[in-house]
């Protein structure tokens, strides 16, 4: 057998994205990915503010924005649009850059394809990690102290076994690892069939030159009862994406999908179709992401329909989240609690995105478009219209996923773990992403963070900054800490310690005096070494 310390089985974006995260931090691990090349498809394409940090982080930032098809002068805004593309009803739509402040980095946007090509040159740099395209799992056997992996040859022409001390699924809606640990699955069919199409057009270039800066646009018709015909930019001018629900029995040959991509825009224009594609619009969410010494991440633990692009970003946040907890384990600082509060964080957080933000956003467009229609009454429409135009800012400023109850946050009731609903703030909030900040000597906070835990400490008692450091020592933690006044920027935080974790959310805020025992309770639990918080 040979042994690894980690088995990640997927390597899409979401496994290179975990073996990045392991791998800088010196853990050894094996990715096994079927697939040599990759796949043409431009899926995942919405990339979030807080999904560049990961890249920031990753060292991979700079290459990815450089990958980009689109030209940053032009613009990725999107655009909501009623009856057709052309009609004169239409707002601004997933307007991710009103959140920008509350971030290191801006938003990006790019095809799948090309984000995988980035971390795959990413992982090729670390000597740490191993991938084997070609291969693939075939067996997992959880003996206890480990876990065996059988692996082969996607040609059959070659086993192995590998032993891990931990494997990670990131083997997609269909997952081997799911199946073989017995994790079970919570499905929510919409028994919708859906067509995606990649095709190219010049034509319809020029038909939306009218909405400069717009590269993904979403059509909403009554007699789609609230589902949505989608279309994206693959580059600037010739290549697109199509979403769309389809009659139940559509196939290649018996659909026109030129005559369905006319009606969408309202007019006609040439179509030179590329891929179709086809997919069961559901929600799925595994039971638990972690079984003994089996984890899973992405679309192996949840999946649901690419509406408002939040899968991929998901997925990466899966990761980061996991990555350094599973090193912390290995590294003998992180304890038990802390593995188990990957599922106590993560899944409450895709059970709310998948609830309050996808299929609500379904159910809400569907009662729209029962209640409202132009023809009946135009005046009532119209006013409607510009209400939902209004309430499309308050969804992006609401999505915040926090982990707020968590067993490895402090200072909060135990609850569920977490949640996709949320404010954004600039307050140093328990269980909350950190917002930047600029420091005295002009960085920003965010390129002061260590790997580990780092405590800023910001016009707070001497003997509060030395209980940390003292308590970390002793502990075997690893803490960085960050001195400065508390003026400036900083002062938006509203406390003169806070504890940030690797995955750059607060784990405690507070005042200025702690006592030793004080400081050394909250790094236990924030390590997961035990689950109750300090008085």
């Amino acid at each position: 057998m040979e042994h690894t310390q980690v088995v990640i089985v997927g390597g899409g974006p979401v496994g290179m994205g975990l073996a990045i995260e392991l791998g800088q931090r010196g853990i050894r691990c094996v990715v096994l990915e079927r697939h040599r090349e990759l796949h043409r498809v431009p899926k995942g394409q919405n990339l979030t503010q807080r999904t560049m940090e990961h890249f920031h982080f990753w060292g991979a930032e700079r290459e990815l924005r450089a990958a980009r098809t689109i030209p940053p002068e032009y613009g990725i805004g999107g655009l909501t649009a009623y009856g057709t593309l052309l009609s004169p009803y239409h707002y601004d739509w997933l307007q991710r850059e009103l959140v920008r402040p509350y971030y290191y980095t801006a938003n990006e946007r790019l095809p799948q394809y090309a984000t995988e090509a980035v971390l795959r040159a990413r992982v090729r740099a670390l000597p740490t990690v191993e991938v084997l395209y070609g291969w693939k799992a075939l067996e997992l056997q959880d003996v206890g102290a480990q876990v065996n992996v059988e692996v082969g040859a996607a040609d059959g022409t070659a086993r192995r076994v590998l032993q891990a001390d931990y494997v990670v699924g990131c083997d997609g809606s269909r997952s081997v690892v799911r199946t073989q640990a017995g994790i079970t699955q919570t499905l929510s069919d919409h028994d919708r069939m859906m067509v995606l199409l990649v095709f190219r057009s010049h034509q319809l270039h020029e038909l939306l030159k009218r909405y400069p800066g717009k590269s993904y646009y979403n059509v909403l018709q009554p007699e789609l009862n609230g589902y949505w015909k989608f279309f994206g930019r693959v580059d600037l001018g010739t290549t697109w994406f199509f979403h769309a629900p389809v009659p139940p029995g559509t196939t290649r040959e018996n659909f026109d999908f030129r005559r369905y991509l006319h009606e969408a825009v309202g007019a006609e224009f040439d179509v030179e179709i590329e891929h179709i594609g086809f997919w069961d619009l559901r929600f799925a969410i595994a039971d638990r992401y972690r079984s003994g010494r089996i984890f899973i991440a992405g679309d192996a633990a949840h999946s649901h329909p690419p509406y408002g692009g939040y899968g991929v970003n998901t997925g990466f946040e899966d990761v980061r989240n996991l990555g350094w907890k599973l090193a912390a384990t290995l590294q003998g600082w992180g304890g038990e609690a802390l593995l188990d509060s990957y599922d106590r964080e993560r899944r409450p957080v895709f059970e709310s995105t998948a609830r309050d933000f996808i299929a609500r956003s379904i159910e809400v467009d569907r009662d729209f478009l029962r209640a409202h229609d132009p023809a009946r009454d135009r005046a009532d429409f119209e006013a409607a219209w510009q209400a939902r135009s209004e309430g499309a800012v308050g969804e992006v400023h609401s999505f915040e996923p926090h982990y707020e109850g968590s067993p490895v946050i402090a200072g909060q009731p135990r609850g569920s773990g977490g949640s996709a609903v949320g404010r954004h703030e600039f307050l140093a909030r328990a269980g909350h992403h950190l917002a930047p900040a600029a420091l005295s000597d002009g960085r920003n906070v965010y390129e002061r963070l260590g790997t580990g835990f780092t405590l800023l400490v910001l016009g707070a008692e001497a003997s509060a900054a030395r209980a940390f450091a003292d308590a970390a020592a002793e502990l075997g933690l690893p803490l960085q800490l960050v001195e400065d006044t508390p003026d400036g920027e900083r002062q938006r935080y509203g406390a003169a310690l806070v504890l940030v974790r690797p995955d750059q959310f607060v784990a405690w805020a507070g005042a200025g005096s702690l006592s030793a025992p004080q400081a050394r309770a909250l790094l236990h639990m924030a390590s997961g070494a035990r689950s109750l918080a300090p008085a």
